[in-house]
């Protein structure tokens, strides 16, 4: 991992995307000591691998991602369900604020 400065890396961004490229390093670029951004190796996404998922649901025994819809599946909700009033949510514990 590098650290460097923002000033510097704006007037060397070539030599740095060079080192990452050539080494795989990381480069961290810092404000005023504290690191702000990353510059990393960039990774090629990878193509989905339909053959993977066949395996995986053949050996979880996974016929399909949606086996059944039911019949009334987009029918209104009846009404008593509606007017039902809400549980109450669940708070988060506090935490103390920094300052």
């Amino acid at each position: 991992m590098i650290e460097t400065p923002i000033k510097q890396a704006k007037n060397r961004l070539s030599e740095l995307v060079r080192e990452v490229e050539e080494t795989g390093q990381t480069v961290v670029i810092t404000r005023n000591g504290k690191a702000v951004a990353d510059l990393v190796p960039h990774r090629a996404k990878t193509k989905l691998d339909f053959d993977a998922v066949r395996r995986f649901n053949e050996k979880h025994g996974i016929k399909g991602l949606v086996t059944y819809i039911a019949p009334d599946f987009d029918d209104p909700l009846p009404e008593d369900f509606l007017l039902r009033p809400l549980p109450d949510p669940v708070k988060p514990p506090k935490t103390p604020r920094k300052r």
